[in-house]
């Protein structure tokens, strides 16, 4: 008679699962609250410590950390040394194992949680059972994802030995042990406040595989991390299916209007950066301030609400080409009129980043990890360096573009008014470039310049880049400061009187 040990902390499918081995005429092996929970159901099962002839002992610590389990487990049913040894020692094979282990991260993410109770939930027999049943695949199946019951047992009832499937099976439980392992040395990382340990195991599942990447010919997937968050949390309601571009821009424009939670915010997103982005008193009117900044780059745009879509903002969103759309919530109404638009992919919710994540950018042979940028940005640490001093109005303007500055590919300017960019200068190779284009898309777009503040991610490393502010009518600017040449730049604006703040951070985007 085969023999299948079942260990489950997710019993979800347990009882269908085990009523097919049943029968089948598979026996039945278990442990604590899975033995109690099949029992329950009518099923025959036997305890581990009938086979182990041990008791479990250290509240539970002990238990499947025999011989007779891991010798059934990893004796290879084709070495004759391996089958003589089982039958000296009165060991008998286990043929399945399906084990899903102690709910360690969901234990460690509770607020407040004890590391004592963090650390009881540290799997340990689970890990060390399904490593044995995957080292041991060509006679073992190992089962670590409920999933996969109907699979397992479909194969069973065929009669199909299925060594394919029972590969795929070890792969994902070593790729499930590794990624809980990684999950544990994290939290040790974390309760020691270190930031940047020696190693680091970032743990990822794919969500969906994508039609093809940046350009067609190359293969593309979706991973996400375990537990949820950010991207993967926001539900689709209607469209296409993402592309990778897609998800790059919709980084990009959560990112935009991330700073302006508080407020009623679009950001429109062209290529990860943005094109327009306005605070406003309603979406419609955010909507049309931050398309005013660059129409013709909008089309084909990703945009970002920071409040609810009602129908007025997506009749507004519905007459422009438009890939994704995204928002905390939209009206039914809203809902309504962007579905006719069979294309437009709409998604909501709020993607927040996980809690305590890094920021990983990979290079050749390796991965950057960074602190994320903060999504707070005040003007706490400014510093008034020029003789006229910002109006109020400026102040809340310089603040905006300061803001906003911070989703621009460097080196990024941005001109800004009355709440929202009339021209945005990303990606140049020099800061003086980026001021160029800044001014050029507004005037481009047939905004007035006169009046508008200026921002800059990083310094101005000469006062050549404030003679296009100068031209364009600029009377305030906004910038980190911590050039070598900051006194010329400051002379520069006291000759022409303008008022300029150093923020004492740089915001570079790359």
């Amino acid at each position: 008679m085969p023999r299948a040990l079942l260990s489950v902390s997710d019993k979800s499918g347990l009882l269908e699962f085990a009523r097919g081995l049943r029968e089948l005429d598979w026996e039945l092996i278990s442990t604590g609250g899975t033995s109690k929970a099949l029992r329950d159901a009518g099923l025959p099962v036997r305890d581990v410590a009938e086979v182990t002839h041990f008791p479990e002992m250290l509240d539970g610590r002990v238990k499947t950390l025999h011989p007779m389990v891991h010798g059934g487990l990893l004796a290879r049913r084709d070495v004759e040394e391996h089958m003589t040894a089982l039958a000296e020692q009165g060991i008998d094979t286990i043929d399945l194992v399906a084990v899903n282990l102690y709910p360690f991260r969901e234990t460690a993410s509770r607020p407040n949680v004890r590391p004592d109770a963090v650390i009881e939930q540290i799997d340990i027999g689970g890990p060390s059972m399904l490593r044995s049943a995957a080292k041991n695949f060509p006679s073992v199946f190992a089962v670590v994802d409920p999933a996969d019951y109907a699979r397992v047992l479909a194969a069973l009832q065929a009669g199909d030995d299925d060594l394919d499937l029972r590969r795929v099976l070890a792969a994902k439980v070593f790729a499930h042990t590794a990624a809980y392992d990684g999950a544990i040395a994290s939290w040790f990382a974390e309760q020691r406040g270190e930031l940047f340990p020696q190693e680091i195991a970032v743990s990822f599942e794919r969500a969906q595989s994508l039609r093809y990447g940046e350009n067609p010919g190359q293969r593309a997937a979706f991973y996400v991390e375990r537990g949820g968050g950010g991207l993967a949390a926001l539900e689709q309601r209607g469209g296409k299916e993402l592309s990778f571009n897609n998800l790059l821009d919709l980084e990009g424009a959560l990112i935009a209007t991330d700073p302006f939670a508080g407020e009623i915010c679009c950001g429109i997103v062209k290529h990860t950066t943005p094109c327009g982005l306005a605070v406003g008193s309603s979406a419609i009117d955010a909507y049309r301030k931050a398309l005013a900044c660059d129409p013709a780059s909008a089309f084909g745009s990703v945009i970002s609400f920071t409040t609810t879509v009602d129908a007025e903002a997506a009749e507004a969103v519905a007459s422009l080409f438009v890939e994704c759309i995204v928002a905390p919530d939209f009206s039914p109404e809203a809902l309504d009129v962007l579905g006719r638009k069979k294309n437009l992919r709409v998604l909501v919710g709020t993607a927040r980043w996980t809690a305590h994540a890094l920021d990983f950018k990979r290079v050749r042979g390796g991965v950057l990890a960074q602190e994320r940028a903060p999504n707070v940005i005040d003007d706490a640490t400014w510093q008034v360096v020029t003789r006229r001093h910002p109006t109020a109005e400026e102040r809340e303007n310089m603040l905006f573009a300061w803001r906003a500055v911070a989703s621009v590919k460097s080196n990024a300017i941005v001109l800004a008014k009355d709440g929202a960019t009339i021209g945005i200068g990303a990606g140049q190779m020099s800061r003086v470039d980026a001021a160029f284009v800044a001014v050029h898309k507004a005037r481009s777009a047939g905004h007035d310049t006169a009046g508008a503040v200026m921002g800059s991610d990083a310094f101005f490393p000469f006062r050549d880049s404030l003679e296009h502010a100068v031209e364009a009518g600029v009377k305030a600017i906004v910038q980190p400061g911590g050039s070598i040449r900051d006194a010329d730049v400051i002379a520069a604006a006291d000759e022409h009187g303008m008022a300029m703040v150093f923020t004492g951070q740089r915001q570079f985007r790359h």
